[in-house]
């Protein structure tokens, strides 16, 4: 049987307990499960693309022991599709929280298909618990100094809030 590999792709800043959610949930479906962790300098990440992948590192070390996928974690910038390709994926992983994502998500899923038929989209949807959650109401919740430690794990609430609440 051909290995399964999967790339899950996003921003990452921050890595939310929505992200692991899916993260875990990819893992117990594949073999290979790469996390590609966009570049994105367009949305104004409050971590930079090393400290996004240290992180999400960290945050998937337990995943990858539970569920016996390999899991790696690389950065990315160009087409998804070229991510996939590079690392024999045949499925992109997309979270959804809502119909909102829904939209947005069917026209990546057919772009992408046109790019590379090779390459199919798999939608998991995210759980109850997770489906408010987003990494910028975490940025904006934070900087406004409410707490975030039910959305995001330790590492990544300790960092967060050093990023958006420096010393005085």
């Amino acid at each position: 049987m051909p290995e399964r590999v999967g790339v899950y792709p996003g921003t990452f800043d921050p890595v939310t307990n929505g992200h692991l959610d899916v993260i875990a949930r990819a893992a117990r479906l594949l073999d290979r499960l790469v996390i590609g962790v966009a570049m994105n300098a367009g949305k104004g990440p409050i971590f930079p693309i090393e400290e996004r992948v240290e992180l999400v590192r960290a945050e998937t070390d337990s995943i990858a022991r539970s569920t016996g996928a390999t899991i790696a974690v690389v950065p990315f910038e160009g087409l998804l599709v070229t991510l996939a390709r590079e690392h024999g994926a045949g499925m992109i992983i997309r979270g959804l929280r809502a119909v909102s994502d829904f939209d947005y998500e069917v026209q990546m899923a057919g772009m992408n298909r046109r790019l590379d038929q090779g390459v199919e989209t798999v939608f998991l949807m995210a759980s109850e618990t997770n489906q408010f959650i987003s990494s910028r109401f975490v940025k904006e919740i934070a900087r406004l100094g409410g707490d975030i430690s039910s959305f995001v794990p330790q590492l990544t609430l300790e960092r967060t809030l050093a990023r958006v609440r420096p010393a005085l």
